[in-house]
């Protein structure tokens, strides 16, 4: 029956019975269960074909909240070329981090996990469960050693990967407290020999906005600093409340938390010390900072003369929709500071004679690009380097030439970091099509067109071999 099924169109499909419904549903799950594995499998050997020059040429990346680089997989994977990382990526329409990811899984279980790789290759686990426990293993505080991790993977594929991520944490700290990871960790207890983890954290899910410019925060704090920040809020609560305002008890104590972070930003730090320091005396403590926003609303002029802002408007920050109804309360604030810049024409052409990109400049590309421009990054382009997509040549001035990569608008772009120095230090290449269109094309050949609208997959790559990396281009 689920050969006889294999490729309906949409008019045999809405004529099957429900028994042959059910039996495409699930043939088509199986599919997809197997195209998952074959991923990994490939995302694995991709990573055998580039193997590292030097350990400092190993890909890794950076986990929110941490302060420092991770590697993609644990102990005992192989590593990996850093720049063959955005080949694949590109090629499966995802980020260069989530091409990161996908490696690491495939290898973390390869290597470290092989009962549970083995189950999903042969279709008895799905791939995306193993990921999970991939995922929480390479990432594991302290980090697991290839013991503990197989001892993970045998527990794991006891149950061929069914398992919770609230079962998953409680194995990793049984396999933690097992193997004595945590003996040289100054968090564990020596006393009494459990395994003590600091669940304290404070996390804002800034990545999921709601319609009414809503965000959800998370946190755990210790009894004393909860309980001084409980009688903070009611206090700010009754606060707005004795001063008029009609809103609800919840709305007044978010209001008042928001306060908090306007004005306890860094009251006593500075002196509470034993030895007195202050701010002035250079003790190198950060000082409080402000929050910068940057909205842009269409205007349009009245006949009154007056000017008309659209209703809604695009924040910079995570790029997100905002409403100007938003915009004005939050400007309502007597501590707000508020800059109107004058309307940057991202149409003309800037330029300057030098290498450096101008403040004028920058912002003209930050606003026409708004993220990095190589494909499918999402980095905000406030945070990326502007760079020379035609190099520029700092002896023509002096040799009488021409310069072949002036800094001007039509020669930019915003890169973040990263893919600048893949554009720099690889055989990626890129060209200017139109004002804020580029075209990419990956060392195999495969060629991308990056707009405001995104980004799109060319035609398929040439046959042939690859180019050279670090050879000069005109």
């Amino acid at each position: 029956m689920i050969d006889a099924l294999a490729g309906p169109g949409q008019a045999e499909a809405d004529a099957l019975s429900p028994a042959a419904l059910l039996a495409l549903a699930r043939s088509r799950k199986a599919a997809e269960d197997r195209a998952a594995a074959d991923l990994l499998k490939i995302a694995a050997q991709w990573a055998d074909l580039h193997p590292p020059e030097s350990i400092h040429s190993a890909a890794a990346f950076t986990v929110a909240g941490s302060e420092h680089e991770e590697p993609i997989a644990g102990d005992g994977c192989p590593l990996v070329a850093e720049f063959c990382i955005a080949e694949l990526g590109t090629v499966l329409g995802i980020s260069t981090v989530a091409a990161k990811k996908l490696i690491g899984h495939a290898l973390e279980l390869r290597h470290r996990l092989p009962r549970l790789w083995a189950q999903v290759q042969a279709g008895r686990a799905p791939a995306w469960r193993a990921r999970l426990v991939a995922e929480t293993t390479i990432h594991s505080a302290p980090a697991l050693t290839r013991d503990a991790a197989r001892f993970v993977d045998a527990q794991v594929a006891a149950v061929a990967g069914r398992i919770g991520t609230a079962q998953l944490d409680r194995l990793v700290a049984e396999t933690i407290k097992r193997f004595d990871l945590a003996a040289a960790d100054p968090a564990s207890d020596p006393e009494d020999g459990y395994l003590h983890v600091d669940p304290r954290h404070v996390t804002i899910h800034d990545e999921d906005v709601h319609f009414a410019g809503t965000v959800r925060l998370e946190a755990e704090l210790g009894l004393a600093d909860a309980i001084d920040l409980e009688n903070a809020v009611a206090h700010g609560a009754a606060a707005q409340k004795a001063l008029g305002s009609a809103e609800s008890l919840d709305s007044r104590r978010a209001a008042a938390l928001g306060d908090l972070a306007r004005t306890q930003t860094a009251l006593d730090l500075f002196s509470q010390g034993s030895t007195g320091v202050t701010a002035e005396d250079g003790d190198g403590l950060p000082a409080a900072r402000e929050v910068v926003l940057h909205a842009h609303f269409d205007a349009t002029p009245a006949p009154d003369g007056s000017t008309v802002f659209g209703s809604t408007g695009r924040l910079e920050e995570r790029q997100r929709l905002v409403l100007l109804d938003q915009l004005r309360s939050w400007c309502a604030d007597s501590r707000t500071k508020i800059t109107v810049k004058p309307v940057i024409d991202l149409n003309i052409d800037l330029s300057s004679p030098a290498y450096a990109v101008p403040d004028r400049i920058r912002e003209q590309i930050i606003l026409r690009d708004q993220t990095c421009v190589f494909p499918w990054c999402t980095r905000p382009a406030r945070a990326c380097d502007v760079d020379h997509v035609v190099e520029f040549d700092h002896q023509a001035d002096a040799e009488g030439r021409e310069q072949p990569g002036p800094t001007a608008t039509s020669n930019l772009a915003a890169l973040c970091r990263s893919h600048h120095r893949l554009k720099t230090h690889s055989a990626w290449r890129y060209d200017v099509i139109a004002p804020g269109v580029f075209e990419w094309t990956s060392p195999h050949g495969h060629r991308y067109r990056r707009d405001r609208t995104g980004t799109t997959a060319l035609d398929p790559p040439d046959p042939g071999p690859p180019r050279i990396p670090h050879q000069r281009r005109p």
